[in-house]
């Protein structure tokens, strides 16, 4: 897995005045983020768990900052959820989108030029024959179009997935993930089965030194594959680092393991990357640091650096079964995508900021590392790249959830200035690739501090 080489990553053009940034003028929510927010969910309905703890209304952004409508300057610590990898408003992107909305917004699949230029660029830094593209406009529906390549691919119909996985809001996508019957029906799709997947924190399965046996989980997979299912699994779909589920990460074992097993078995590895790729993790792709390609891979997310562009990507004997599925889309491949797209690779390339977000990785890593030893609430800490998770227990020992410190922590580092993701028990940490030493550093200092003022109030 080899860095984009095409330039050097200058800090100045991101870095802040850290006397300046974060910079609260006033205790928030602020005044005019609630009535802006009573007015707008009013009628505006359906938020996520992130507003509801903090209902802030956002004003603009810039780089790794926010500012919100009271004035309150935040650093950006979740990249919007995953998307805005480069920061807000990227210089290059902006103009781009700004180009092709002036010029020709949408004409359905035909070909232009920026979209020639966007596959010849996705064909030149995607690892290995993954050269076959469809573009979409959702992670979830590039998610279901990728099940529906599978499908045309092997001939078969049923799928594996993993617990804890995340792969949109369709029924697909759904399916392959949790099922809440309130809010996605009674039952997941027919053909489609789950297992579990590593987690070197919280193993089902361990060898004889206690440590994860990965070998365990690839044996109960053939059980099931056995047993389980009617023998038609057209691919094993699984997040290489899941995202909702609290950046597990697996052992680096696993996915080479995995890749064996589904070759085995005559079945597809697609890999939805729409939250891990594209830079994220300091790869185009983070299977690259496993040294695996997947047949069938989703981008999405930071893919457009904020504008809605998504992909399904198919390794070279398999891209023709784009023919056979329907492929294209309303939106998907439009020139104002297209041209956010490129701009976002070219940017990674110009800046050369795989390379930074592997030295973020280091400096994080280095942090977080510390709070596992500081900190009895700190139970596990986990980083590649610049996604990274910090999981709060009650007891080192048990391993009990701590969802309260999960609250508080969020909290109190959001009303400090940073801006970021929850997730329970769970911290969730996604800055942009972007960022300073320096702002890392800052960001870092404060959920330190909201760290200890949680371990304080909750366990004396």
């Amino acid at each position: 897995m080899t860095p984009a080489t095409t330039g050097t990553y200058d800090p100045s053009r991101y870095q802040l005045d850290l006397n300046d940034w974060p910079h609260m003028v006033t205790e928030a929510p602020g005044p005019q983020s609630q009535a802006l927010h009573a007015r707008c969910t009013k009628h505006f309905k359906g938020l996520s768990g992130q507003v509801k703890l903090f209902p802030v209304a956002f004003e603009s952004g810039s780089g790794c900052t926010l500012t919100d409508v009271d004035g309150n300057r935040y650093i950006d610590f979740s990249s919007g959820i995953y998307v805005t990898t480069l920061g807000h408003c990227h210089p290059k992107v902006s103009e781009a989108v700004q180009r092709y909305a002036g010029q020709l917004m949408n004409c359905h699949d035909f070909t232009t030029e920026i979209k020639t230029r966007l596959m010849e660029k996705m064909a030149a830094v995607l690892p290995g024959d993954l050269t076959g593209f469809q573009l979409y406009d959702s992670g979830t529906t590039a998610v279901e179009a990728g099940m529906r390549v599978c499908r045309a691919a092997t001939g078969k119909h049923e799928f594996l997935s993993c617990f804890y996985d995340f792969h949109g809001k369709t029924t697909g996508a759904v399916s392959l993930a949790e099922i809440r019957a309130t809010a996605y029906g009674p039952t997941r799709a027919p053909g489609h089965h789950m297992v579990p997947r590593p987690n070197p924190y919280r193993p089902l399965w361990t060898t004889a030194d206690g440590t994860i046996d990965t070998d365990a989980y690839l044996n109960f997979y053939e059980e099931y594959l056995l047993h389980g299912t009617a023998n038609q699994v057209a691919a094993f779909v699984i997040e290489p680092i899941q995202g909702w589920g609290g950046s597990v990460m697996p052992p680096d074992d696993f996915f080479p393991k995995l890749q064996a097993f589904c070759a085995r078995h005559k079945m597809l590895l697609m890999a939805d990357e729409v939250l891990t790729g594209m830079g994220r993790t300091g790869a185009w792709l983070c299977t690259e640091h496993y040294g695996v390609i997947p047949d069938v891979v989703t981008l999405g997310k930071g893919f457009g650096n904020g504008f809605p562009v998504t992909a399904v990507c198919v390794r070279e004997p398999f891209t023709e079964t784009f023919e056979a599925i329907s492929a294209s889309s309303s939106y998907g491949g439009n020139p104002m995508a297209c041209a956010a797209a490129l701009a976002s690779l070219e940017v990674i390339e110009e800046e050369g900021l795989l390379a930074h977000a592997q030295e973020l990785e280091t400096l994080f890593t280095a942090r977080m590392a510390a709070w596992k030893s500081r900190f009895r609430i700190v139970g596990d800490v986990r980083c590649k790249g610049c996604l990274m998770g910090v999981e709060l227990v009650k007891d080192k020992a048990t391993k009990a959830p701590f969802d309260e410190a999960g609250k508080r922590v969020y909290q109190k580092a959001f009303r400090k200035g940073l801006a970021w993701i929850p997730a329970g028990h769970i911290l969730r940490m996604s800055p942009p690739i972007v960022m300073p030493n320096e702002v890392a550093h800052k960001a870092m200092d404060i959920i330190e501090e909201a760290l200890g003022e949680t371990e304080s109030e909750l366990l004396g």
